[in-house]
């Protein structure tokens, strides 16, 4: 039997990241900001490239991890990145300007991600990142899906949330929340939807395009 574990980890260990992202990733934990593993922002920065790009929300902007790992993907993204939290976001600008990442490349904002996306152009992205508490996550996906153009990609962050998701038998509120937000996209029409173990779990659904 192959050892899934060992294929697992060797598939985390595969990405390396670069210098002005692992000292943001020291910042994250310095203010005890959970972030995703390398691997997954690697994933991120593939999917950046692969779609070519060039406009991205992300809501739940930490201490910038994942704003770097997206906006390695491609020269040409722009991205607005959204937080709650004043400290988080005075951490990720500090890990913009030290990564050379010119202030036209990433607005950073600090407010209610689903009050500000609501505020944001219908169809105008192609890529929206979710990185948020469970009990946001309905708000978020709703919003993700309004601001995507068609075969604009969201993904979801811990959509296996800390393995729990996959288990029935698991039913508190955080994990039903993840749970029902997977399914959605799973039985939507509207999204072709894929699931990746990566981290603690990366949903990606495209948005079909309307013949």
């Amino acid at each position: 039997m192959i050892d899934k574990v060992s294929s697992w980890k060797f598939a985390e260990d595969f990405a390396t990241e670069p210098e002005h992202i692992r000292q943001a990733r020291l910042r994250a934990e310095q203010l005890g900001v959970e972030t995703i593993t390398p691997a997954t922002g690697a994933q991120l920065a593939f999917l950046v490239s692969a779609i070519g790009a060039k406009s991205a929300v992300e809501a739940g902007t930490g201490a910038g991890v994942s704003s770097l790992w997206l906006l390695e993907g491609s020269e040409k993204l722009i991205l607005t990145t959204i937080d709650s939290e004043p400290e988080y976001q005075n951490a990720a600008k500090q890990s913009f300007q030290e990564a050379g990442f010119d202030s036209s490349r990433v607005r950073a904002i600090s407010g209610d991600a689903h009050r500000v996306m609501a505020n944001m152009a219908d169809a105008a992205y192609d890529l929206v990142f979710i990185d948020a508490e469970d009990q946001d996550i309905d708000d978020h996906l709703h919003s993700a899906s309004r601001l995507l153009r068609p075969g604009g990609v969201v993904a979801f962050a811990h959509a296996l949330f800390r393995d729990r998701v996959p288990d029935p038998a698991i039913r508190d509120e955080a994990t039903a929340n993840f749970r029902s937000a997977v399914r959605s996209f799973r039985d939507s029409d509207s999204f072709l939807s894929t699931l990746s173990m990566v981290g603690d779990g990366l949903l990606l659904a495209s948005k079909r395009t309307i013949s």
